[in-house]
C-alpha cells in the first residue's frame, strides 16, 4: 500500500477520470481500420472491404476496468480523509450572508 498526500491523491483522481473518460469515449468503430477495399470490378462483383481489428476489445475493457477500479480507490480513500480531517478556517468562512451582511432593518448610508 502506498502513502500519499492528499493532494497527490486529488490529481491522480483527476487523471484517474481523464483516462476513463477517454476509454469510454472509444467506439467499436474506433477498434477496428481498413486494410483493402475493392472497386466495381465488373457487373457482378461489388465494393468489398476488409475491416481487421487494431486490438481486441477484450483489451480495452481489461485497461477500462483497470482505471475504474483504481478510481474507485483513490474516490473512496480521499472521501474517507474528508470527513475524519479537520483544518481551521476562519469564522466569516462558516457564516452566512444573513449572519454576516447588514440587516433589513438596519438603515444604510449611501454616500454620493
Amino acid at each position: 500500500m502506498a502513502v500519499i498526500k492528499l493532494a497527490e491523491a486529488l490529481l491522480r483522481r483527476k487523471e484517474l477520470q481523464q483516462k476513463v473518460d477517454q476509454i469510454k469515449a472509444i467506439k467499436d468503430k474506433d477498434l477496428f481500420e481498413v486494410k483493402a477495399r475493392r472497386q466495381m470490378v465488373t457487373d457482378s462483383i461489388e465494393d468489398v472491404m476488409a475491416t481487421v481489428p487494431k486490438c481486441q476489445l477484450s483489451e480495452v475493457t481489461a485497461e477500462y476496468d483497470h482505471y475504474s477500479k483504481a478510481l474507485r480507490y483513490c474516490d473512496a480513500a480521499i472521501q474517507q480523509a474528508n470527513w475524519v480531517t479537520e483544518i481551521e478556517v476562519g469564522n466569516h468562512v462558516m457564516m452566512d450572508w444573513a449572519d454576516a451582511g447588514p440587516r433589513l432593518s438596519e438603515k444604510v448610508e449611501v454616500v454620493s
